[in-house]
């Protein structure tokens, strides 16, 4: 059984990767300073497993927990001299655009420190293989979608989206010089909840991308939404996004992993998009979730933000293509089961 290591784990996106990993069979060492999440997240992905014919018992041998800090090299020491790790799946960082214009230091000593030391204990260790979870944001803005692995990146217009680039750029030089093997994910926008309801987002703060606002606006945790402008060259003047549900993106990268194994013979650094050929503006987010709520959703209309471009979406015809999987779950659906999580968190 080869056994992964997950950075970041409670996240949301990665409690939905850690499920479909156990059910795959694999052993899975999760590590999380848990800075914005819960731990009890463990219980319910454990839960989920369980109940997908792995049982209990297999499913705690299969599963570790460290807490621990990426920018702390002696935590990861621990992991790696405690496990004989086959891949990373590195799903660490500080992921807030707009938080990593107030605080840049924090950001880069987060995303990009943080990934040099685990770069450096797993070369320690002769564990070489990673999957890094990029962003959208590295490609220039003055580019026009949909956006393509060959589009150009980098003019970046915030911190967050700087960090990305620079880590991309680090990973493939380790790969070229150092002997890693590297699939870069590029994500667009992924967000909302497992269909059980028992996983989802549910940040501790004052959420900073736009479905969990919603969702906390619906169930009247906040009194309205937020709308930045309304006045760009887009479908209602509102900014469009390519949002991705999180049971797909967690495919993507169970294919990925695949890929990565199969892939044995030769050096490789792959970039890779995620998302779905499409994108949907911020008043029709709001119009579906009104629709599956039976119920208005207060929001106001406010300046535009100055890190914010009209449009972002994507091409991932070499995702479908090199990975096998395309998105197959809606937007209406994604809000769907995101409401189905916050209402069974209320019960």
């Amino acid at each position: 059984m080869k056994t992964l290591l997950l950075t970041w784990w409670t996240g949301y996106i990665w409690s939905h990767n850690a499920v479909l990993l156990l059910e795959q069979w694999y052993q899975v060492i999760l590590f999380d300073n848990l800075s914005n999440s819960d731990k009890s997240t463990v219980e319910n992905i454990k839960e989920i497993a369980a109940s997908s014919l792995l049982g209990k018992e297999r499913v705690e041998r299969s599963l570790k927990f460290y807490e621990g800090d990426l920018r702390n090299t002696s935590d990861l020491e621990k992991v790696f001299s405690e496990n004989t790790i086959d891949t990373v799946i590195h799903f660490a960082w500080a992921k807030a655009v707009g938080e990593s214009c107030e605080k840049p230091f924090e950001y880069y000593e987060n995303n990009v420190v943080g990934t040099l030391n685990l770069t450096k204990v797993m070369e320690k260790h002769n564990c070489k293989n990673i999957i890094f979870s990029s962003s959208a944001t590295v490609y220039d803005p003055s580019q026009t979608p949909p956006f393509s692995e060959e589009t150009k990146t980098g003019n970046t217009t915030n911190p967050y989206g700087t960090t990305k680039f620079l880590i991309e750029n680090i990973l493939r030089d380790l790969a070229t010089h150092a002997d890693f093997r590297v699939i870069n994910l590029r994500y667009f926008n992924p967000v909302w909840a497992h269909e059980s309801g028992l996983i989802g987002e549910d940040p501790n703060d004052i959420p900073n991308n736009l479905l969990p606002f919603i969702m906390k606006v619906a169930a009247g945790e906040l009194t309205e939404l937020s709308v930045f402008g309304n006045d760009y060259d887009t479908v209602d003047g509102t900014g469009v996004r390519d949002y991705i549900h999180v049971v797909d993106l967690a495919q993507w990268h169970l294919s990925a992993l695949k890929h990565l194994e199969s892939n044995t013979t030769h050096l490789l650094y792959e970039n890779i998009n995620l998302g779905t050929w499409a994108g949907t503006s911020v008043m029709e987010m709001i119009t579906f979730t009104e629709e599956i709520i039976g119920a208005s959703l207060p929001h106001k209309i406010v300046a535009r933000r100055p890190w914010d471009i009209a449009s972002a979406y994507c091409s991932p015809d070499k995702a479908e293509k090199l990975l096998w999987w395309k998105a197959e779950k809606s937007v209406k659906q994604a809000i769907d089961d995101s409401w189905n999580f916050i209402q069974q968190k209320k019960s």
